[in-house]
């Protein structure tokens, strides 16, 4: 059983449940956030799920960040990092064929996701959804709008010839860079002419994973 701390409201922590679910692992999760509760930002005067504060957590993780993962012994944060692990010792089959080169491949779009993605994505979700409506900064929504697309344009070049972000298999680089995109998606960040963007959200539509950990809209849109 792998213990799990994080919130489904996440996108980070969604990757590491959809990695578990493409593996079929048991775990526990327990809800933590600094700044995420039940009922939505703590701007908004909302409590957070909190714990990630406490100093047995910190021991964990220095960063007081979610996701965190424990399995046996074994401790790590970022929830690339525990993808990565996850698929290199339950599933290296199922998600990168054991094969280096696709492992490479995958953490690339991984941190492509992170680096270039998620910046913008991150200041789009705050602004238009989770800060309280006097802490916000409007004049920084469009130009987060364009930075989105112009990183899904090379998204879905890339996609072009090839089903997946690796080729024509599935793999964990797919988990990172799909759950952002979709999140995009939801808010109106993809436009429909990016047609290859749209035939691979499909096919990860049809996972299982996807549809338990990723899909519902109010993880994303509160």
């Amino acid at each position: 059983m792998i213990d799990i701390w994080g919130r489904p409201t996440s996108s980070c922590t969604q990757r590491v449940l959809w990695a578990c679910s493409e593996l079929d692992l048991e775990y526990n999760l327990t809800l933590a956030s600094a700044t995420m509760g039940p009922k939505g930002h703590i701007s908004k005067g909302h409590a957070p799920y909190g714990i990630v504060d406490t100093p047995a957590y910190q021991v964990m993780n220095p960063n007081s960040t979610v996701p965190l993962i424990k399995d046996g012994g074994f401790i790590l944060w970022e929830s690339n990092a525990i993808v990565t692990y996850l698929a290199m010792k339950y599933g290296a089959g199922a998600l990168y064929q054991n094969d280096s080169q696709m492992l490479s491949r995958s953490i690339a779009w991984m941190a492509w996701t992170n680096e270039h993605l998620e910046p913008s994505l991150h200041t789009f979700v705050m602004e238009l959804v989770r800060l309280a409506e006097e802490l916000r900064s409007p004049d920084t929504v469009e130009p987060a709008r364009t930075e989105i697309e112009n990183w899904l344009k090379v998204l879905d070049k890339h996609l072009e010839n090839q089903l997946y972000v690796c080729g024509d298999t599935f793999t964990l680089g797919d988990i990172t860079t799909g759950v952002s995109v979709y999140r995009a998606h939801l808010f109106d960040a993809c436009p429909s002419r990016l047609s290859n963007i749209t035939k691979w959200q499909k096919k990860l539509s049809e996972r299982n994973g996807f549809s338990h950990h990723v899909a519902p809209r109010e993880f994303h849109l509160g």
